[in-house]
């Protein structure tokens, strides 16, 4: 009966750790890392909000992708929707990488975003990524498609704290 706050405290702390884990990193991109992901480059035109999808599927692999020449990396993740292979574009790889998701390798996820054309091949803009009941990774404002990047600290704060 003694070892029972102790057990639900070290629980607690557990979970807390496990939740800051999860989160992306804050840490400040260089600006050439953050070249072409600004709110009003060529990019983020490409993500429509007036033009959501939803897709469902298993993940099959995250990979590294410059969207655009002169661009760093995007987090992509390739997600298998009932034998066809689709791109979805996270965020950039500095905001997030793929172990920062909370998402791996096999999981059914369903994703909301936008779709785009990138060099004649379709690809997939996310906004979130849901993963069963309870979990979801928010990459983009899914109303006006602000990217969450781009956002400042207590912003970013305040759209994580309404999930």
């Amino acid at each position: 009966m003694l070892m029972l706050p102790h057990k639900m405290s070290a629980l607690c702390f557990v979970l807390i750790m496990a939740f800051f884990f999860m989160l992306p990193p804050l840490h400040a991109a260089s600006e050439k890392e953050k070249q072409g992901w600004g709110n009003d480059d060529e990019y983020n035109k490409l993500y429509s909000s007036r033009e959501l999808d939803k897709l469902r599927g298993n993940v099959v692999k995250f990979k590294k992708v410059s969207p655009l020449p002169g661009m760093s990396n995007a987090t992509v993740m390739v997600l298998d929707d009932d034998g066809d292979k689709i791109d979805v574009q996270l965020c950039p790889v500095w905001f997030a990488t793929a172990k920062d998701t909370g998402i791996k390798r096999g999981d059914r996820v369903k994703v909301k975003g936008s779709w785009a054309e990138i060099d004649g091949v379709d690809v997939f803009l996310a906004s979130k990524v849901k993963k069963g009941e309870y979990y979801e990774f928010k990459v983009r404002l899914t109303k006006d498609g602000t990217p969450f990047w781009n956002m400042s600290p207590e912003q970013l704060a305040h759209e994580r704290g309404q999930q």
